[in-house]
């Protein structure tokens, strides 16, 4: 399994070895062992979810907070999605900035969200079939959300109309500042992640 970091610690761009041939592949998409190495952490995973959305359609941006954190290990089955990780720790060096990566059925790539970061993703395909395994169990009283805003920095995988659904901002709610409206700084761009080092900042609300 290939292990790229991101902008952000705790989330890991996770690539799993695909063995190919005339009848099709076979990949190993979670082993216990092998992912508690690449993380560097004890994780148990307590839930499993799986959501099909249309072309458009935007999940998140959520999390949920202490006591009921979860962190996420999320893919793709059918179709493509951009897919974003919020860093809302406190106190962490890189709070309020934002990674995000195309995960797609043909990539076959995995997104590991360790707890404290929120996370969503845009469909970019017809219709995505998206899998993730959760630390923790739904906890709806615990549960956050970030209001997404559309901005040019995030990528071109954002542009067209979007489908939001009514719980995109439950309770509390953090809105994500453009860098106009903020501090100065530039994005920066790795060749596996898109990512944001400076140019968002957050304004928390409860």
């Amino acid at each position: 399994m290939r292990v790229t970091p991101t902008a952000l610690d705790g989330v890991l761009l996770l690539e799993p070895k695909v063995f190919g041939d005339e009848r099709g592949f076979f990949l190993e998409s979670f082993n216990q062992q092998a992912f508690e190495a690449a993380v560097g952490m004890r994780a148990t995973f307590v839930q499993d979810n799986h959501s099909r959305s249309a072309r458009g359609v935007l999940r998140g941006l959520h999390l949920q907070v202490a006591p009921e954190q979860q962190g996420k290990l999320v893919r793709v089955v059918h179709g493509s999605v951009f897919d974003v990780a919020v860093d809302l720790r406190p106190g962490s060096p890189t709070f309020g900035r934002w990674a995000g990566v195309e995960l797609s059925a043909e990539n076959h790539r995995q997104l590991w969200i360790a707890p404290g970061l929120a996370h969503g993703f845009l469909v970019t395909s017809p219709y995505a079939d998206f899998l993730y395994k959760t630390t923790g169990y739904y906890a709806p009283a615990s549960e956050r959300s970030v209001r997404w805003r559309r901005s040019s920095s995030a990528g071109s995988g954002t542009r067209g109309p979007m489908t939001l659904s009514s719980n995109s901002c439950p309770r509390g709610v953090w809105t994500i500042m453009p860098l106009s409206s903020a501090t100065g700084g530039e994005s920066e761009r790795s060749t596996e992640t898109k990512s944001t080092t400076s140019s968002s900042v957050l304004s928390a609300r409860y």
